[in-house]
């Protein structure tokens, strides 16, 4: 019997996949987890085959999750649900050790097709997330930028329109210090300025407006 845990902050997704799955012949979801907190609790004490796992969730960011769950967990194969699908994000879950990536709207059919195929040793992409594969082009960013506490903490200050130097006062740092942050985030995001950044920060759910 293969375990399935599904991690994601929406009931009714949650609901929905859980049905889907258990109706599966040989199928068993043994866990449902609202945020990353308890799906980690759940995870010490339930050998799990699957996990299907929601790329933003309340409490983390999962693309920051894969590698230390694959590393804890070895034997459990991981599936990224997800509303986005950019490029960046998806080579960079993959990159981290998830096998597959899955859009929230991707078909029954796809859904248990691809926890098949991860389970035969596969990387799965649902078909939407295969023509972005695809269609990738040399100047998208190939992966989602790895930034500092710092960097962070001045990126967020900055989109909730704080200035220079009220980001160098809040953060007790120079006005100096900020600008130079701000330029290092314009350069990892490949944008024009900080504004773009911002935005493409806000999408991958490396900060929350």
């Amino acid at each position: 019997m293969t375990k399935i845990a599904i991690t994601d902050d929406h009931p009714l997704l949650l609901e929905g996949l859980r049905n889907i799955l258990s109706q599966e012949e040989g199928f068993e979801v043994v866990g449902c987890y609202p945020d990353a907190t308890k799906m980690e609790a759940g995870l010490a004490n339930t050998a799990i085959d699957v996990l299907l796992l929601d790329i933003n969730l309340p409490d983390a960011n999962s693309i920051e999750l894969v590698k230390p769950l694959r590393s804890k967990y070895p034997a459990t194969q991981i599936i990224i649900i997800s509303v986005h699908n950019e490029y960046a994000v998806i080579n960079s879950v993959l990159e981290q050790g998830a096998r597959g990536y899955m859009q929230k709207n991707a078909s029954v059919e796809e859904i248990i097709s691809g926890v098949n195929r991860v389970l035969d040793g596969d990387i799965f992409l649902c078909s939407q997330t295969k023509l972005v594969v695809d269609k990738k082009t040399k100047d998208e960013l190939r992966t989602v930028p790895k930034l500092t506490r710092r960097e962070k903490e001045v990126l967020t200050e900055a989109a909730s329109g704080l200035t220079t130097a009220q980001i160098a006062e809040k953060l007790f740092i120079s006005p100096h210090t900020v600008e130079s942050h701000r330029k290092n985030l314009i350069e990892k995001f490949g944008t024009k300025n900080l504004s773009s950044a911002i935005k493409l920060a806000t999408e991958y759910g490396l900060i929350i407006q």
